[in-house]
């Protein structure tokens, strides 16, 4: 009999243990995911921290909301820094990983903040650790005393590493349009791209635009980076006839805003995300790398 009930009291601990951690689990993952860029890699900071959680005396742990925060954003700044180095040697530029944020607009946060793919793909010029401040403070809302406390340094630090990632993105985005402003954009974009319609592309477009296309290395993706109006209009121009012709296109949400899924021969072939201002869109990130694509394809389909 005492057998029986030690088993039937662990099973009762380990549920307990496991609805605790559901109940913070899509925040955990919403750290994870601003610190990381990457659902697969933020994905996998939470398995690790729910496998840590059922091996920790939890007896003896007075707040478990704060300390599953903790270990997982530790673990995530630790992978951050380790894909940094990665990042130097990906093929063609990097973007971040979308998610469909539809059934979870803020994505476990306080805030919808550091969750745009533009903020994401600016972040990246941060370090690992004032990234990690930052989407502490901006995205959660925790108290600067909190941040030292996760990022072991002190208050006046905590402060400064926050401050440091406000100051990077005020100075390299301006204003932002509203998401409804965004999918018209968008829209006048998509129409003028699959048609090759050069004067309207160059209305469109920012003089400074930039064009990223994330292939890890696939064919047919740029591997460099296109920059300012008269380069962006003319590459989409040139690159309307081979891609759009057999294309069929929806409409999605990735990370907050409107987005347009890519089809070719029913697959997914790519996703173009933009960012926009007043002065038109500044960033258009074509998202084409088969292993970013699937699990975002596949989460529309839950």
């Amino acid at each position: 009999m005492r057998a029986g009930a030690g088993a039937g009291s662990d099973a009762d601990d380990l549920g307990r243990a496991a609805d605790t951690f559901l109940a913070v689990r899509s925040q955990l993952f919403g750290i994870a995911y601003r610190v990381l860029g990457s659902a697969t890699e933020a994905e996998d900071v939470v398995q690790d921290a729910w496998l840590r959680w059922q091996n920790t005396d939890r007896s003896k742990v007075l707040e478990p909301a704060a300390f599953l925060t903790t270990v997982v954003t530790r673990l995530a700044l630790n992978l951050a820094q380790s894909a940094r180095v990665r990042r130097e040697s990906y093929v063609g530029p990097w973007l971040p990983e979308p998610v469909d944020t539809a059934p979870d607009p803020q994505l476990g946060a306080e805030r919808a903040e550091a969750l745009e793919m533009a903020v994401l793909l600016l972040l990246e010029k941060l370090n690992p650790v004032e990234r990690t401040a930052y989407v502490l403070r901006e995205a959660f809302d925790y108290p600067y005393g909190r941040i030292a406390e996760i990022l072991e340094t002190s208050q006046a630090n905590a402060r400064q590493l926050v401050s440091r990632g406000r100051r990077h993105l005020a100075a390299e985005r301006k204003e932002r349009v509203t998401p409804a402003a965004h999918r018209r954009l968008l829209e006048v974009f998509l129409a003028a791209a699959r048609t090759g319609d050069l004067a309207v592309l160059e209305e469109l477009l920012s003089a400074d635009v930039v064009s990223y296309s994330d292939g890890g290395g696939i064919r047919g993706a740029s591997r460099i980076p296109v920059v300012g109006r008269p380069h962006v209009s003319r590459y989409l121009v040139a690159f309307a006839p081979r891609f759009w012709p057999r294309s069929q296109v929806r409409w999605v949400e990735a990370n907050g805003l409107p987005a347009v899924l890519v089809f070719a021969g029913g697959k997914a072939v790519a996703l173009l995300c933009a960012d926009a201002s007043p002065d038109g869109i500044d960033r258009l990130m074509w998202v084409m790398n088969p292993a970013k694509l699937a699990p975002y394809v596949a989460s529309l389909e839950d």
